[in-house]
């Protein structure tokens, strides 16, 4: 029986996820009707960077890129004069650490010391 499902090949991807990622195996592509399925080795899925080698290194490195900005503005914002109360702590709470936090409880216990 036919499902008829429509896959949108802009959107589908394809990852190997542990051992056999890091491995240099011949697997063949995912073909559809469409046409190929695109093989990733990281890929962003509801915020969350995954990658191949299961590690969080490419999600991390993602939010300091993020967040790197907005702690510069908090810093200018502090040099200009601001008292550390009352609106920069505003903005840390909102804009900042929400960055900082999103996801946590999925990638936080996969961190090493570095």
């Amino acid at each position: 029986m036919v499902n008829k499902m429509i896959i949108n090949l802009n959107k589908s991807k394809e990852m190997v996820l542990g051992y056999l990622a890091k491995q240099p195996i011949g697997l063949p592509c995912l073909m559809t009707q469409s046409g190929v399925i695109e093989h990733v080795t990281t890929f962003k899925l509801l915020g969350i960077t995954l990658s191949s080698d299961l590690s969080w290194e490419a999600h991390i490195n993602a939010i300091c890129a993020k967040v790197a900005p907005r702690l510069y503005y908090l810093k200018q914002l502090r040099r200009a004069g601001l008292p550390s109360g009352g609106f920069l702590l505003y903005l840390y709470l909102t804009v900042i650490r929400p960055v900082l936090e999103y996801g946590c409880v999925v990638w936080h216990h996969g961190l090493t010391v570095a």
